[in-house]
């Protein structure tokens, strides 16, 4: 088995109402982000870091997270725009249409907000190398 993991985030859980309208929608922004979703259950699915429960899954332990923000990476800004268009068509709704942001130069990123009112993200940070495209890990 190999993971690929980044610096900071081991994993994130979102506990969700309804667990078939939050699939839904992040099957097709993942999908157009070239993240296949990794597994799945009755209460739950996974992607990479990402892991949606129901709330009445054992792990959820019978609340819900909240609102959060996660921001996903693109690798071109057809990319973000792809998210956008993907993730609209998939229940989300508009937080941020496609577009330069101030943050720095570059930096071009899409917001919709999913089922639960989670703010979600795809940026690009324009022009980069990266050393590796993951971590990997073998166990």
């Amino acid at each position: 088995m190999e993971l690929h993991r980044g610096r900071l985030i081991d994993h994130i859980q979102l506990v969700v109402r309804d667990l078939a309208a939050s699939r839904r929608f992040y099957e097709a922004i993942l999908r157009v982000l070239d993240v296949p979703i990794g597994g799945t259950g009755d209460d739950y699915f996974w992607a990479d870091e990402l892991f949606v429960s129901s709330l009445d899954s054992r792990a959820a332990q019978g609340k819900l997270t909240g609102r959060h923000h996660l921001a996903f990476q693109a690798k071109h800004r057809a990319m973000v725009d792809a998210f956008y268009k993907a993730g609209l068509d998939g229940g989300g709704k508009d937080n941020g249409a496609p577009g330069e942001r101030s943050y720095h130069p570059g930096y071009y990123a899409a917001f919709l907000l999913d089922p639960d009112g989670n703010n979600i993200e795809a940026v690009h940070h324009g022009p980069a190398t990266r050393s590796a495209a993951s971590v990997k890990i073998t166990f």
